[in-house]
Formats: C-alpha cells, sequence, structure tokens
C-alpha cells in the first residue's frame, strides 16, 4: 500500500481525555477515532489489525471444532424474559421499543438467542457435542466508558457457545475451549494466564478469566510464577482427545483475580514464587449446566428416548479489547510494537527522497518483490521531511523498517531496521528481501 493512496491521519499532540498508554497511541497512529463516549470509528490501520485478531480467533475456534454463525446485534426482549434475565440485567443493557411498540434491546451476549437457535433444530443427543460462534459488535451502557477500547461501550466481541448431553461431556467442551484460548493468545504474542473469576451475570459455577499481566490492567490479579514460563500446547494437540491432563497442569497453580482471591493460600506459598501484578482481562469462559435450557426448554432425546436439558457454556474473547491490550504489552517512547501475526502491515518502506531515480529505483523494486512475496508493505513515497517519515514509522510500529536514502544506496544499500529491538543493518536489496522473507513468512 501506497501511503499517498492511503488514510492514515496521524495526530502530533496526544488527546487530553486519553489516559493510557494503547489509547494515546490508538488516537495518535490514527486507528480509531471517538464518536461519541465508549463508541469509536474504526479507522483503516486499526481496521486491518481488528480482522488479524478476527482470523486468528477463527482459525482457532475451527481447530477446536466451533462452527461460525452471525447472530442479529438487536434480539427481543421477549426471550431474555424466558431467561429471567431482562429485568436482573441492570442498567448496561440499552432497552429499545420498536415502532409497533415492542421491547427490543441491543445484545450485550447471546445466551438467550444462541439457546433459541439450538431449541428451534437440535432434538437428539446425535446432534451434539455442539459449539456454535460468532463475532459480532456487543453493547453495554457502562457507567463511566474510559480507556479508549478497554472499557467503550460497544465492542467487538467472539462468543461461543457449547452444548453438550451431560456435565461430563461439557467439562471436555470446557477444555477445548480452554486451550484454544492460551494458544490464540499465544499467537498473537500475548501471554495469557488463566484465572479463577466470578461468574457474574452469565451465572455457573466454573470459570477462568484469561489475564494479560500489564501495569496499566484494570485489576489486581494473583498467581504462581510458574504460570508465566508454561509451554503453550502445539499445532499439533488433538482436541478432541482427553485434554483434562493439560488444563488440571494449568490450573493447579495459584491464579485468581482480586474478586476470587484467597490471601491465606495464597500468602502460604513460598514468597519467590508468587507474582501480584495488574491484569487485563481478554477472554472469559463459563459452564453454566442447564441454567439457559431449564428456563428456555432447549432438550433433546437421550437414547433411550428421554427428554433432558443440555448443559451449555459460553465463551468470549474481547476482539476490539485485544487490540489495546496489545498494545499496553508492546510498546516503548517512540509507539507501538506489534507482533508480526497481527500488524497492520509487516514493513514500513521509506523513499527518502521521492523523484530521485536511484532511491526510486530501489524503493520501487523491492515493493514489488515484497509484495509478490506475500508480505505486506506501507510504502511512504511522499514528498515529506525525513524525520516526520521515520517518526510516524515508530509511531504505528511495524516489524520492520526499510530506508532507501541517496547516501546508502551509492554505495548499493538500504537501511534495514528491527522495530522490537531497535538494531540497524545496512544491506544490499537483495539481502533485504532475503532477510525479510526468511523473518516475515516462517511460522
Amino acid at each position: 500500500m501506497r501511503l499517498s493512496r492511503y488514510f492514515l491521519p496521524i495526530l502530533k499532540e496526544t488527546p487530553k481525555e486519553a489516559e493510557i498508554v494503547s489509547h494515546r497511541l490508538m488516537l495518535r497512529a490514527g486507528m480509531i477515532r471517538q464518536q461519541s463516549a465508549g463508541i469509536y470509528s474504526w479507522l483503516p490501520l486499526g481496521h486491518r489489525v481488528l480482522r488479524k485478531i478476527e482470523r486468528i480467533v477463527e482459525e482457532e475456534q475451527a481447530r477446536a471444532g466451533a462452527v461460525q454463525l452471525l447472530m442479529p446485534t438487536i434480539q427481543s426482549a421477549d426471550l431474555w424474559r424466558e431467561s429471567g434475565r431482562y429485568d436482573a440485567y441492570g442498567k448496561e443493557m440499552l432497552r429499545i421499543t420498536d415502532r409497533h411498540d415492542r421491547d427490543m434491546l441491543y445484545g450485550p451476549t447471546n445466551e438467550e438467542m444462541i439457546t433459541d437457535i439450538f431449541r428451534g433444530y437440535v432434538r437428539s443427543y446425535k446432534d451434539l457435542p455442539l459449539n456454535l460462534y460468532h463475532i459480532q459488535w456487543k453493547f453495554r451502557d457502562e457507567v463511566r466508558p474510559r480507556f479508549g477500547i478497554m472499557r467503550g461501550r460497544e465492542f467487538l466481541m467472539k462468543d461461543a457457545y457449547s452444548f453438550d448431553l451431560d456435565k461430563e461431556a461439557a467439562r471436555h467442551a470446557y477444555n477445548r475451549m480452554f486451550v484454544a484460548y492460551l494458544r490464540t493468545f499465544d499467537r498473537m504474542g500475548l501471554k495469557a494466564i488463566p484465572m479463577k473469576a466470578d461468574t457474574g451475570p452469565i451465572g455457573g459455577d466454573m470459570s477462568h478469566e484469561f489475564i494479560i499481566l500489564a501495569d496499566t490492567g484494570e485489576s489486581e490479579v494473583f498467581c504462581e510464577k510458574s504460570l508465566l514460563e508454561m509451554p503453550i500446547p502445539g499445532e499439533e494437540t488433538d482436541f478432541f482427545s482427553d485434554l483434562t491432563p493439560l488444563v488440571t497442569e494449568w490450573t493447579t497453580p495459584y491464579a485468581a483475580t482480586d474478586e476470587m482471591h484467597d490471601a491465606a493460600a495464597f500468602d502460604a506459598l513460598p514468597e519467590d514464587v508468587r507474582v501480584s501484578a495488574r491484569g487485563i482481562e481478554v477472554g472469559h469462559i463459563f459452564y453454566f449446566g442447564t441454567k439457559y435450557s431449564d428456563a428456555m426448554g432447549a432438550k433433546v432425546a437421550t437414547s433411550d428416548g428421554k427428554e433432558v436439558p443440555v448443559h451449555m457454556g459460553s465463551y468470549g474473547v474481547g476482539v476490539s479489547r485485544l487490540l489495546g491490550a496489545l498494545i499496553e504489552a508492546n510498546h516503548d517512547d517512540d509507539g507501538i510494537i506489534w507482533p508480526k501475526s497481527v500488524a497492520p502491515f509487516h514493513v514500513g518502506l521509506v523513499n527518502l527522497k521521492p523523484g530521485d531515480a536511484l532511491t526510486d529505483g530501489a524503493c520501487e523494486d523491492l515493493y514489488g518483490k515484497l509484495e509478490a512475496a506475500g508480505i505486506e508493505v506501507l510504502y511512504d513515497e511522499t514528498d515529506t521531511r525525513a524525520g516526520a517519515k521515520f517518526a510516524t514509522m515508530d509511531l504505528i510500529g511495524l516489524p520492520f523498517q526499510v530506508v532507501g536514502g541517496p547516501r546508502g544506496l551509492k554505495d548499493g544499500l538500504l537501511e534495514v531496521k528491527d522495530r522490537a529491538t531497535g538494531e540497524k543493518e545496512m544491506l544490499t536489496p537483495e539481502a533485504t528481501l532475503n532477510k525479510l522473507v526468511a523473518a516475515l513468512t516462517e511460522n
């Protein structure tokens, strides 16, 4: 993508309303624009990252056997009255009356609607297990939206819902999502710690939050140090084998959010293994048994013909929230440092002297070859001063920067900078191409 044809509204000054790093950098890097309190437009650079996060989520959900669909954002209040949550949910729910005076709502979650879909089509135990999910915009009317997309009112979420014949089978579904989440966040370059958590208004008796440790986290969390070093399950993981030993390994060390913290148990651990930190929630999984299937009549026939309510779980990933968490975990004083798996572009190519035959020729040639190799390039061929070009590239945080200038190209060399380490080296165009292809196309 040529920068001259792209929409990248960089801000030189940080808006006063931005309180935390991710909010400041997203506004300055032209990734989002606030439309009203807690509601944002996603500008091209931010939208590219959002889509890459979605793709990773989709791939790992598919690996774990979940099937994607899409439900509407507006829901009937009647479904929520069936479950008993319409009046209980609170002011976070945006309640709407349509022109026919029917009570509607902007969905904050989808347990009721997915249960309605399930009961409309599934009748037999032979159709189980089943896990259905979608990635969709939600709305929760936060009393005080703040920190940009980290606590907004409108947000993009992946929510999956499992249906099983009994508690034992439901536990296997829970374990599959548990492992899928470990892999999902790891592929984004994040270490997410599963922590025992409160179920809140969703309900249920088994729940884990997946927490990214960050100084700007919204809540205090507690865990054992071993969890920070535990290896992530690999691609070869068989999601339909018994994952209990793996999940047990991850849930045996102490880990809890503030609401579930047992101070006495934590203090009994050796001091050198205790970790107290701030955390950002990026995922939350629940098992809630027959809470919704009982209330809404979602039943299947067993092998002996008896009808029983299905056991359910729900599994959320804050897709838009993840973008903020990634920045909180990956930045320096100059800007964002994107992991390559979610970077909006892989390479920032800077032509220091547009119009010069030498720099134009070398940059255009490299641009074409990188694009042909499947590497996404943001090519700055604009007539802007060098300092501004470098500042923009550091701010938006692409994994590699390549600079073509008359001085270096006189000797046949380009400058290649690794954004994460800051290391620079002078390479020939051929060596530059080989280095970037090797670094950016490896698994």
